[in-house]
């Protein structure tokens, strides 16, 4: 990982002293780097670190933080994980370039080594996740998403990218195409089973005032735990809940009264069952493949998805 940050430094440098400026900022507010993990566990369970690998590893994560970047933007955020956003500090225009300069360097990198199979599958994931979230807009404005276009949402916002992840860090060894394909199906299960332990997470964190600060209900998100309460609930009780949701999401008393109906609901216990099949799926397709101590570093990894409390 330490050989990895010096390359991903090195991949976003420039001659323009405030891109180096905003780079190192970037470098410095960087989060738990779980997916260059995952590519490289995968390649070395496929054969191998190379120069391909590292290469995998800064294509991705120039992609994820460019997405992210942008991502402030059209939320109007202020902060990330701590931290001011680029748009506070230096407003959308900077932070819009500074997300398509990441886009382009991750191209370039991967252009410049010839390594068209890693941008065909990184490019895939950007469309993917370009859908889905265009989906989730879509069909967010009823309020009333059906538990199978939640599944496809989350499969093309979230869980393309880790399967980008292991399926580039077995590209990147020369991996058969049947491991590939083992790979991505992994990452699929991975990546649904992490989206709903953010779901989760929402309904455990706490504010200010030590209640569930039910952020993703402000943002109008409409998260499992609050799709299964309102699939299983009557007619009244349903347009209550989606008129909090519309109209009163940041009144903290009716959030709070929200999430008591969502822990009453049962929808907690059910998106937690749902989670555990995927993260099981994901080791049965894991246990399939050769043991090796990437194989057991991977396994920790897939069940810390699950266990993290942030």
């Amino acid at each position: 990982m330490k050989e990895f940050e010096k390359r991903f430094r090195n991949s976003m440098k420039s001659k323009v002293p405030l891109l180096n400026i905003i780079t190192r900022y970037i470098v410095k507010r960087k989060g738990k780097q779980i997916r260059p993990m995952f590519v490289f566990f995968s390649a070395n369970m496929c054969g191998g670190i190379t120069e391909k690998t590292y290469r995998a590893a800064s294509l991705i994560e120039l992609l994820h933080t460019a997405t992210l970047i942008h991502d402030d933007v059209v939320d109007d955020s202020n902060e990330r994980r701590g931290f001011f956003s680029l748009n506070a500090l230096w407003k959308n225009k900077i932070s819009v370039l500074i997300g398509d300069y990441l886009l382009s360097r991750g191209m370039l990198l991967a252009l410049d080594n010839d390594d068209y199979d890693l941008l065909k599958i990184v490019s895939n994931s950007v469309r993917e996740m370009s859908e889905g979230e265009l989906l989730q807009i879509e069909k967010a404005r009823s309020l009333d998403i059906a538990e199978d276009i939640y599944f496809e949402i989350i499969t093309k916002k979230t869980a393309s990218l880790i399967a980008t992840c292991l399926t580039s860090g077995a590209a990147s060894a020369n991996a058969s195409k049947e491991t590939i394909y083992k790979l991505h199906q992994i990452g699929l299960n991975i990546g649904i089973a992490f989206q709903m332990k953010d779901d989760l997470l929402d309904f455990n964190r706490k504010s200010k005032a030590g209640k569930p600060s039910g952020m993703d209900i402000k943002e109008q998100k409409m998260t499992l735990p609050l799709i299964y309460c309102l699939n299983n609930t009557g007619y009244k009780q349903k347009r209550k809940i989606i008129n909090i949701v519309k109209k009163h999401n940041y009144n903290p008393e009716k959030v709070n009264t929200l999430i008591n109906l969502v822990n009453k609901s049962g929808g907690i216990e059910y998106t937690n069952m749902k989670m555990n099949y995927f993260k099981d799926e994901a080791l049965k397709t894991l246990y399939t493949l050769p043991e090796s101590e990437s194989r057991t570093s991977l396994e920790k990894l897939i069940n810390f998805t699950i266990e993290r409390d942030n």
